[in-house]
């Protein structure tokens, strides 16, 4: 029988676990996206708290494109060195590390009118009303090649692997909606157009950093919208990147902006029918992929993802504001598999200073 805590091999990286701490946007580094002590620190935590793999925040490709502050960078060899020492760190602490990449694209009011925005089309965005340059098909090279460099820089700087983020509106996802893509070339209409540039761009970085190096990618189930990108065009496109070679496909859905019903952070989770929101979905893609599949989006009880992995073919959970909260919650598991994470899904993590729990923030107030 499957255990969440066997040990398992995830595209030839060893893993002490089926426990993943998503990607997520910490707010910690420098204004180049570089290392800072307090972001190392998070890390650091999370190594030695329990988890079997982390994958990291989102780095952005280009230096001027920049969705959201204090993101990570992967845009020149300037970073091999000090991320060296990060995933040295990590793996002294017996904990794997993968890179997250992406390019944001008019997801973002963050210093609009400084940067050129590129796009699938120039359609404004639904919230933000940022407005991106269509991208030619120079610019389709350029964001490949982009990706490629990032790639090779991951896999110089000791990562264990990379990740596209291809979800929650971000451009490689906005090429996959067709509110969004409006192109008539060979890259907008069908599916198989409209997902053609993360094909590209996937087998670009497999020619480059070979097959050794783990590629997995974050991916919709659906965008849970008129005009979006729907759950049986997600089969498709998880169908193809498996048939390419991908190494593990992690499901989210919806965007930071959709209906809380379909939202990927869901708030005030209370009962355990609320949780692994998008269990359904993940478990029928599992079903007709032969790569590992990732579940991510309210996964905060053990004997919730427990009875998932004994009743689908999900492999591995990933989660973020849990172990935002408390980055030891897979030690404490191990102990006593009955703890309740402190996690309220509050989504109050967010803040101008750093992204951390709110209990702890306001427990420092009163120290104070």
């Amino acid at each position: 029988m499957k255990t969440l805590f066997d040990e398992t091999v995830l595209g030839g990286i060893k893993l002490k676990n089926r426990f993943i701490r998503a990607a997520t946007w910490e707010n910690m580094a420098d204004r180049q996206g570089r290392m800072t002590d307090k972001l190392t620190k998070v890390y650091e935590d999370l190594a030695k708290g329990g988890v079997g793999l982390i994958i990291t925040g989102y780095a952005r490709v280009m230096q001027d494109e920049q969705p959201r502050p204090g993101m990570m960078g992967i845009y020149d060899d300037s970073f091999i060195e000090e991320y060296k020492n990060l995933t040295e760190m990590i793996h002294k602490n017996g904990c794997k590390i993968i890179l997250q990449i992406a390019y944001g694209g008019s997801n973002t009011d963050y210093k609009v009118k400084d940067r050129k925005i590129w796009g699938p089309s120039a359609v404004a965005h639904q919230v933000y009303g940022t407005v991106p340059n269509e991208m030619t098909k120079e610019d389709i090279r350029m964001l490949g090649n982009a990706f490629t460099s990032a790639a090779e820089r991951a896999q110089a700087s000791g990562f264990d692997g990379l990740e596209y983020h291809a979800s929650h509106g971000y451009l490689l996802s906005q090429f996959l909606t067709p509110f969004y893509n409006k192109r008539n070339d060979e890259y907008g209409g069908a599916i198989e157009n409209r997902a053609r540039i993360i094909y590209e761009i996937y087998e670009q970085s497999r020619n480059r950093v070979g097959s050794n190096f783990p590629l997995i990618i974050k991916l919709h189930c659906s965008d849970f919208m008129e005009q979006g990108f729907t759950f049986e065009e997600s089969k498709i496109v998880c169908q193809e990147l498996a048939k390419r070679g991908i190494d593990a496909i992690e499901i989210s859905g919806g965007n930071f902006f959709s209906p809380p019903e379909v939202s990927p952070v869901r708030m005030n989770i209370k009962s355990p029918e609320e949780e692994s929101y998008f269990r359904e979905y993940a478990a029928e893609i599992a079903r007709i992929v032969n790569v590992p599949i990732i579940l991510v989006g309210g996964n905060k009880s053990f004997e919730v993802m427990a009875g998932i992995l004994s009743n689908s073919e999900i492999e591995y959970f990933s989660l973020s504001r849990p172990l935002l909260s408390e980055p030891d919650l897979i030690n404490k598991w191990k102990i006593d598999s009955r703890t309740k994470a402190r996690c309220m899904s509050c989504n109050k993590c967010w803040d101008d200073n750093g992204n951390t729990c709110v209990i702890d923030r306001n427990n420092k107030i009163k120290r104070k």
